[in-house]
Order: C-alpha cells, then structure tokens, then sequence
C-alpha cells in the first residue's frame, strides 16, 4: 500500500525502525527479480499479493534503489474493496464470568455513523441482539517510534459485544452487524462457537497453549519484522484440528508488529478461523508492553512504542484493568492464573496478590487442575545461559513459594523461542523421579516452555540440566486434555505434521491435591 509520498526516513538512532526507509510504511513488498531473475535486463517481471480489507484503498509503487535508499518510479491505479468499512476479523475470549463470551472485531464504522452489535443465539433457534462497545486510539496514544511516526496508520475502530447467560455446552451462531442510521444494515458473514462448561464440570476438555507465534504472509511477500517462518504452520496446524479444541492460550509475543500497526490486522485476519470459533485468550509480552519510560517492568522499546496499547485495545481479556494485563480464567476443571510478566510481579506488588488470590480461590475438588501463565520465563528454562537458568531469578524466588503453596501442576511460559519440559520441581530440586506418567501426590510445579509458536528459534545451553526431561528447538504448540477430574494428558505437537513429540499424563485423586507437600501444608492443631 502507497500514500503518494516518496520521501524516506532515514531510521537515525531509533533500531526498531527497519528497511525500506520509506516515511509511510508498506503493508508488504516484493523484489521485482523474485520471479524474474533477468528483470534488470528486461524490465518485466509478474508479483501476485494478497491483499485483506484494511479499511482504505490500495495501491502499488515501484521503487529503486533497495530497501535503504528507496526512490519511487511509479504508482498503480487505485484498487478497492467492495464495502472497506465492513466488520471483519472476530476474535472470541471468555469474559468474567463462565457463561459469557466476548467477540471483538474491527470495522471503518465510528458509532456517529452506524450502531455496532452481534445478533446471536443458540443455533437453530430464535436469535437476539447485543450491542457492542467501540474503541480506538490516535497516533498521540504510542509511546514512541516507529509506532508513532511510520509506523502508524489509522486502526479503525474496535468493537466489543459481551453475550451473557449462556447455557453450558451448547452451540451458538452469530454475526456482527452496523446499523447505519438511514436504516441500513451492514452484516459480517456467519460465524459459531460452543459455549464453555459449568466450572466443576465433569467432561472432555481440551486447551492448546504457545507462545511468540506472529505472522506471515502466504502469498510470499515480504513485511516489516520478518521473522517468524513458523507462524503459519502453527496457525494451519490448530485450524485442522480445530473440532478438537476448546480453549485456545496465546501467551505473548502476539503478532511481533513492533509498532508497524498495519499488522494487527494481517494477524486478526491470519488467526480469525480460529479466534473466530473458540476463546483466544491473550497474555502480554515484551513484544506488545516494553517501551522506555512507561512504567513497564523491563525498559526496553521491544513494542516499537506500541506500549501495550495495541494488545489490550485488539484483544479482550477478562481483567480487572485491561492496561494491567494479569487475570484469573476458569473453563471446566481447568482454572487459569495468567500474569503479565512486563509489569512487577515481585512480593508485595499489586500483581503478585492477585496472582496468590487466584491461587487461593480455586476449589480444587471442582476444578483439580490449577494452571499458571505467564509470557516471560519466571521458571526454568535451560536455554542461553551456562548455568542453566534462563529467565527470571527473582521470579522464580518469588513466585515458585506461591505454586508450591496452592499446588499447581503447570507454569507454562514462552519468550524463548523453543519447547521444554521440567520435572515437578521446587527450588531447583526435582521432587518426583518419573518422566511420563505422574501418579498421587506430585510435589512439586512442572515448568514447559512453550515459545515455538513461530518466531525464529532459540538454541539451547552447554549445560545439561538435572531438571530438564524433554528439549527440542523447533516449532510447535502444547495440548491439555482433561479427560476428568483424576486424569490429564500433556501433548507436545510439531507444527510442522501435527504429530505428538513429547508427552505424560498425570493421573489422582482429590485427596492427592489435599495432601500435605513441602512448604505447602495447612496448618492444623492438637485440639479435640
């Protein structure tokens, strides 16, 4: 896409700005010998993009001069979409109670023009209609370039719609809709999804987790940011298998637009089959928070100036304060303690008492398997660094007294761009001697990274850790399955054949959850 401007801009000290060096940045680009290696010769060539609605019209420039010093040779005619305006991209998430659901979407309609909703209901039956909240943002809410300067570009206008008092288990259809006020109505295609379990209940229930996936484009064209050669096979991976998940986890590191905004949309667009049909439940990364001088816990511009602003106005998630991206989710037998690892989560802050009352809150006899999320390693990982402890020391002192207290079974975490599996673990000692098959009273919290969702993969240390079981430096995704309250399947999957590369199950009784562990015991008294 091409506004008419040729000039460039030079990227100065600012290193997230990235080539081509042009003042209003293309959505996506070719070399004009990809197809033609002879081009500079003849000067013929054919590229093929796929364009998705991003609101505005398209058009193409031709440059020379490369990606560092581009010059504009020639612009296309206009090319335009049918309706640019039409509501696109919903993406689903749990709300704050069990039996709500929230769809988000993006559209060009601003509530002075059209009145956004959802018409929904059980399928086959009468439907009603919920209104939708509306948001957007300027170029004055990014904290810094390229998201503030060329980077920007206008995100049109989000729309949120919550669905409440839904029956368990049942399936519903629904579509978006903008009701113009000349009487006109602007209707999406329709769309399904099944609604979750009662909390406790006792059924088959299925969660896929990973983390750091972002996007690419399938019709081979080149985008700012990439490096993420893994993100379709992922993608393409949970929409086969799509009838065999209910819940899906994307735990940081969304869509590595780093303040070039244009790709929020190529990602809403790439992940909507899935967002689309089942919760797709978000955490914050370094890649949608960190900007300097922002209150984020790390300083770094790892956002491009996006500053959070992107992730929380895009995505819903069921937080108290959606610009603190910590919250608690329950679905089934499954409870979820999700933090945001770019905000302070040390003793004493505010995130970490939230994070022990979701802990503390679970009914474990109704929802046995107790979860934590969080994008930064605050756990264990044995990549990168010769003493085998990648990550955040100061997480793990933090908070690991906190997993074994309420005993939870798993702390899943991406940000390193690989898969592992620890043993039960406790301050650095594993605490249970089996590798697959976990029985009784386990100990200690299982640690699996779980950040090969797509982005360009981390190699792992010299060191061979004692608590590391499973290690592989390639792209894939995890699978929970909770057959019932006693039994829980872990699978790790490739993304590049779907298959099953690691696994264990884990297999108790109420009481096992109740018994007492070390640093994890309830207090009791002698008296009768």
């Amino acid at each position: 896409m091409y506004d008419g401007s040729s000039s460039t801009c030079p990227p100065g000290d600012e290193p997230r700005q990235q080539a081509p060096y042009i003042c209003s940045a293309p959505i996506k680009y070719m070399f004009a010998n990809e197809s033609n290696s002879g081009y500079s010769k003849t000067g013929k060539t054919s590229l093929k993009f796929q364009l998705i609605n991003q609101r505005a019209d398209f058009s193409f420039a031709l440059f020379s001069g490369g990606l560092s010093n581009p010059k504009l040779l020639a612009v296309s005619n206009i090319i335009n979409f049918a309706n640019p305006k039409a509501p696109l991209y919903p993406r689903l998430s749990q709300g704050k109670s069990w039996n709500e659901m929230t769809v988000t979407w993006t559209s060009g309609y601003n509530v002075i023009e059209a009145v956004p909703f959802v018409e929904w209901g059980l399928k086959g039956e009468s439907q009603t209609q919920s209104p939708a909240g509306t948001l957007t943002f300027k170029r004055n809410s990014m904290c810094g370039p390229p998201a503030r300067t060329v980077g920007w570009r206008d995100p049109g206008f989000i729309h949120t719609s919550f669905l409440k008092e839904l029956w368990p288990n049942s399936l519903y259809t629904y579509k978006l809709g903008h009701r113009l006020f000349n009487g006109t109505y602007i209707w999406s295609k329709s769309y399904y999804f099944k609604s979750s379990p009662y909390p406790g209940q006792d059924s088959l229930q299925r969660v896929v987790i990973f983390g750091d996936m972002g996007k690419a484009e399938r019709d081979g064209s080149n985008e700012y940011s990439n490096y993420q050669p893994g993100s379709l096979n992922t993608t393409d991976q949970l929409i086969k298998d799509l009838d065999n998940i209910d819940i899906v986890f994307h735990i940081g590191d969304i869509t590595y637009a780093n303040g070039y905004i244009s790709q929020w949309d190529q990602f809403t667009s790439q992940v909507e089959p899935i967002a689309s049909t089942v919760p797709y439940m978000i955490a914050s990364g370094n890649h949608e928070r960190d900007a300097p001088g922002t209150g984020s816990f790390y300083d770094s511009n790892d956002s491009g100036g996006e500053c959070g602003v992107l992730a929380e106005t895009m995505f819903y998630v069921p937080a108290e304060n959606r610009a603190k991206f910590w919250y608690s989710t329950d679905y089934g037998m499954f409870r979820f303690c999700v933090a945001d690892s770019e905000h302070d989560w040390r003793e004493g802050s505010k995130q970490y008492k939230s994070i022990e009352n979701c802990l503390a809150t679970a009914d474990r006899q109704k929802q046995p398997w107790l979860i934590f999320i969080a994008h930064r390693v605050l756990g264990y990982s044995s990549t990168y660094w010769e003493d085998g402890s990648f990550g955040e020391p100061m997480g793990r002192e933090s908070l690991q007294k906190l997993w074994q207290k309420y005993k939870v079974d798993m702390a899943f975490f991406g940000h390193v761009h690989n898969y592992e599996r620890t043993c039960p673990i406790y301050q650095n000692q594993c605490v249970n001697t089996e590798r697959s098959h976990y029985s009784g009273t386990v100990n200690g919290t299982i640690n699996v990274i779980v950040g090969g969702g797509g982005s360009h993969l981390s190699d792992f240390g010299p060191v061979q850790t004692s608590w590391s079981l499973y290690k592989d430096s390639d792209f894939g995704f995890v699978k929970l399955t909770a057959f019932d309250h006693s039994s829980l399947l872990l699978e790790y999957k490739k993304s590049s054949d779907g298959k099953v590369y690691d696994s264990f199950t884990i297999s108790r009784d109420y009481r096992d959850v109740l018994a007492c562990v070390h640093d994890g015991c309830e207090p009791v008294t002698l008296a009768s």
